[in-house]
């Protein structure tokens, strides 16, 4: 396990609780570098939304709990938010709650001169991803997949 993976699990396990208790929904944790600062990032959700006083609460009750373990060696910003619109799909129940709607996949690599395809999800297991796009069913291997997320129009 990576040293980011560790914050992330350590974070995880400590939000899960604090979650349900909240009747909040975790949505992902990450740790990543943007512009040489680490940031610890933790968004949140919650049917109706998730407002700003929920952020600033899990964020404050979050922020005391990093300062008393004190397991991350670096410097970093910690935020927590809501996940938006344009949220990826990245676990089981991200893919389970997004059957039948429309979404929007990015290749690393283009597939018949196109990297952009928007259908919907019809199907997906721990290897592929399958979705519909005008009466064609299209599969697709996650390892080609740069960004899966819901699609939405405005």
């Amino acid at each position: 396990m990576t040293r980011r993976e560790e914050y992330e699990a350590k974070t995880e396990a400590y939000l899960l609780p604090l979650m349900e208790q909240n009747h909040f929904e975790l949505v992902d944790v990450e740790y990543v570098k943007e512009a040489g600062t680490w940031y610890l990032r933790a968004y949140i959700d919650k049917e109706g939304g998730i407002t700003v006083d929920d952020c600033e609460q899990i964020s404050r009750q979050l922020g005391e709990w990093l300062d008393e373990e004190d397991f991350i060696q670096d410097s970093y910003i910690l935020e927590v938010s809501s996940p938006g619109l344009g949220r990826p799909l990245k676990k089981e129940k991200d893919y389970k709650r997004s059957i039948g709607k429309d979404v929007e996949i990015r290749l690393y690599r283009a597939r018949e001169k196109q990297k952009e395809f928007t259908g919907m999800l019809k199907a997906y297991d721990e290897k592929s991803v399958t979705i519909e796009i005008e009466g064609e069913e299209i599969q697709f291997e996650k390892t080609e997949i740069a960004l899966i997320r819901l699609a939405f129009d405005f």
